[in-house]
């Protein structure tokens, strides 16, 4: 079934009148989203690239519970601490549960029921879950619900050296993600909220239309939180020298956070070191939310017309439309041949409102089969002008190459 485009969508962000309009996502209430199938094939891409470089880092997948109970939060002080971002329940026997909104406790109790000795460091464990966080104003599209999709990975050392080592190669991983899908971005330092009190690192992507501030050298790669930051616009770069400082408005895609050895004290996650000695574990904690980064993706590549996916992560390679002629064989031949083709074969719209879609939806190429074209294809890429006319074997060619 094609997408149910529709004509209007009011809203205050433009990620989500575009992925509304273009029929990838549906709101069913405020903070809350479904993905829709051109949605969730472009958030799966989002996800694969993500699993690509986490398993390059020797990270782990696995599944975690969304459901917790109150006493494994008790344990760290957070049911009391992050109260105002939980959603907190009580079931029939009276028996106290949170939602996750994230799961540094419920890798702490795995590990300290599977690690007793440095031999069984380090750890490091990913998994995407649903997380849930009480927002006093879900807004801004789906770069900030109620409900979300996050890929949360965790880690665990025998030393601070050894955690700040994997630190700085999780953060490596992290730049190779945001390039792989097209973001220019950065590594912005930041506090660490409800997480921990030592700072963090950001993955910020400037955008006008961006919720934080940060503040960044336009020479060389400092940046940091208008949080933590001191100092004014226009001062000289503390960290080069040379450059000015520049205020920016950007979305934050990921944050990564060396959390220390407070949860391991606090939930007596103890391991035995080589010297005999018991010794509570160092702790990280490495977040990206796919659905943001979907959202983020509509506010920095899009035009007056539409989105523009890029290659990596858009849901379907080509969108191929067909005007008073059959598509069917193209369509057969480029699927066959491995091809991600969208075909629009709809019979009661106009040109018209077939190219706009094109436009809207935004796939990498509009391929087009009519009379005009006389046996050939009309090939456009979506973030270009020109208008080429192909063979059918040309543009096979050319898809498997792009």
């Amino acid at each position: 079934m094609f997408p149910q485009v529709k004509r209007e969508v009011r809203a205050e962000s433009l990620n989500h009148r575009l992925l509304v309009q273009a029929g990838f996502i549906d709101q069913l209430m405020a903070g809350s989203w479904s993905l829709l199938p051109l949605g969730w094939r472009t958030v799966a891409k989002i996800c694969q690239i993500i699993r690509e470089e986490m398993e390059a880092i020797n990270c782990q997948e696995m599944l975690m519970p969304l459901l917790h109970p109150k006493e494994i939060w008790n344990e760290t002080g957070r049911w009391d601490q992050a109260d105002e971002i939980m959603y907190k329940l009580r079931d029939k026997r009276k028996k106290e549960f949170v939602l996750s909104f994230t799961h540094e406790e419920i890798v702490m109790d795995l590990l300290r029921k599977n690690v007793s000795s440095y031999k069984n460091l380090p750890v490091s464990v990913f998994h995407f879950s649903t997380k849930f966080r009480n927002e006093p104003r879900a807004r801004a599209g789906i770069l900030r619900g109620r409900e979300f999709m996050m890929k949360d990975a965790y880690s665990a050392h025998a030393s601070e050296a050894d955690l700040l080592d994997y630190y700085r190669e999780m953060k490596q991983a992290y730049a190779k993600i945001f390039t792989r899908l097209g973001f220019k971005f950065k590594i912005t330092e930041a506090a660490g909220g409800v997480f921990t009190t030592r700072n963090t690192h950001e993955f910020q992507v400037l955008t006008p239309s961006g919720e934080d501030t940060i503040y960044y050298c336009d020479q060389c790669s400092w940046s940091v939180n208008k949080e933590i930051f001191k100092g004014n616009s226009g001062d000289r770069c503390p960290v080069c020298r040379k450059g000015k400082v520049v205020e920016g408005r950007a979305i934050e895609v990921g944050n990564i956070f060396p959390l220390g050895t407070m949860y391991a004290e606090k939930m007596g996650m103890l391991f035995t070191d080589k010297d005999g000695q018991k010794k509570p574990v160092w702790f990280g904690s490495y977040g990206i939310g796919p659905t943001r980064v979907m959202g983020a993706l509509v506010e920095v590549f899009h035009d007056e017309k539409g989105m523009i996916w890029p290659k990596s992560v858009a849901p379907y390679q080509a969108y191929l439309l067909n005007l008073k002629t059959d598509g069917e064989a193209v369509y057969q031949k480029l699927t066959d041949s491995g091809v991600e083709v969208l075909w629009d074969d709809r019979e009661d719209v106009s040109a018209g409102v077939k190219f706009a879609n094109a436009d809207l939806i935004g796939l990498p190429i509009r391929l087009v089969v009519s009379e005009k074209t006389k046996g050939k294809i009309e090939w456009k890429d979506r973030n270009k002008t020109k208008v080429e006319l192909l063979r059918l074997d040309e543009v096979v060619k050319r898809c498997r190459a792009k």
